[in-house]
């Protein structure tokens, strides 16, 4: 249920706030230690499993929610912002959720340009 609100409340704060500030806002806790790999999977199925009944809960929107969780349980992630070229001259954005070497939310980043990291 955590993860439900979160995600809904993330989701809600994208649409109606700018990215900064939602961004200022998930990632003002301090979280220094790094997550064991159950907590990480704790929080990849939890967030997954409530972006389902949450209309346009995005990869930026599951990203941000997972940051906010981990953080506040002292555990630290990035949100990493990446763009691909797709056919003809579009660009695809996709944000992913990572904490020391593991991606816990987003998939894969084959074929994605990191841009930018935002968090601890």
């Amino acid at each position: 249920m955590r993860c439900l609100a979160v995600v809904s409340a993330v989701r809600l704060g994208l649409t109606i706030f700018s990215y900064n500030r939602v961004r200022g806002l998930v990632t003002r806790l301090e979280a220094r230690d790094d997550a064991d790999i159950a907590d990480l999977r704790r929080i990849a199925w939890g967030v997954a499993a409530a972006a389902r009944f949450v209309p346009g809960a995005s990869c930026l929107t599951q990203a941000l929610s997972g940051h906010y969780l981990l953080a506040r349980q002292g555990s630290a992630s990035k949100i990493r912002i990446g763009v691909r070229r797709d056919t003809g001259a579009e660009l695809k954005a996709h944000a992913w959720l990572v904490s020391g070497n593991h991606i816990v939310l987003g998939g894969s980043i084959h074929g994605f340009t990191h841009l930018v990291d935002h968090g601890q």
